[in-house]
């Protein structure tokens, strides 16, 4: 289900500064379709967001494809081995919460296991009630432009595995601190 590498320890070490009571986050994909600018929610979920930035500053994002993209439904990205099977060598334990799953919010991908979720996310394109509080949102794009690369992404023509005939990518991922 992993991928080669345990990037806990790595995620720890990047994320011993982070204070989300004294700085706000922001996730920076540059994506093959533009750029992706994502607000963190660390007060409905802050495991979820403290690892993605862990992830983010370890570089684990450089490089990954979106792998599976469902017109109207959502884009999933954040598995090492571009199939959906692959994650850090770790979970994070669910913190479902009261956000709606709308379009252009940030949502952790899992299995069957609520607690299964690792690196693998998913941006939704649309309003999808069946996912609210069954997967853990924890960001949200930030401006429309960010949305509208989100979309693009989502209208990729895909094969019968939803996965994009032309990779799409996440060519390098960021993480933006502004003290509040």
């Amino acid at each position: 289900m992993f991928g080669t590498k345990n990037y806990k320890a790595d995620v720890e070490t990047n994320t011993k500064d982070v204070d989300f009571d004294k700085n706000t986050y922001q996730v920076e994909f540059t994506t093959t379709a533009g750029k992706i600018v994502l607000d963190l929610w660390p007060d409905v979920a802050p495991l979820h967001c403290r690892n993605i930035i862990g992830l983010v500053r370890s570089g684990f994002y450089n490089g990954i494809i979106f792998h599976r993209v469902i017109d109207g439904f959502v884009i999933q990205a954040g598995c090492p081995k571009g199939t959906g099977t692959g994650g850090p060598g770790y979970n994070v334990k669910a913190e479902f919460n009261k956000r709606l799953h709308e379009a252009g919010v940030l949502s952790m991908a899992r299995t069957s296991d609520p607690n299964s979720a690792g690196s693998q996310f998913f941006l939704c394109l649309g309003r999808v009630p069946h996912l609210d509080n069954q997967y853990t949102g924890f960001g949200k794009t930030a401006d429309d432009a960010s949305l509208q690369a989100v979309l693009k992404i989502g209208k990729s023509k895909t094969n019968a595995d939803d996965r994009p005939l032309q990779d799409q990518k996440i060519e390098k991922a960021e993480i933006k601190v502004t003290p509040k």
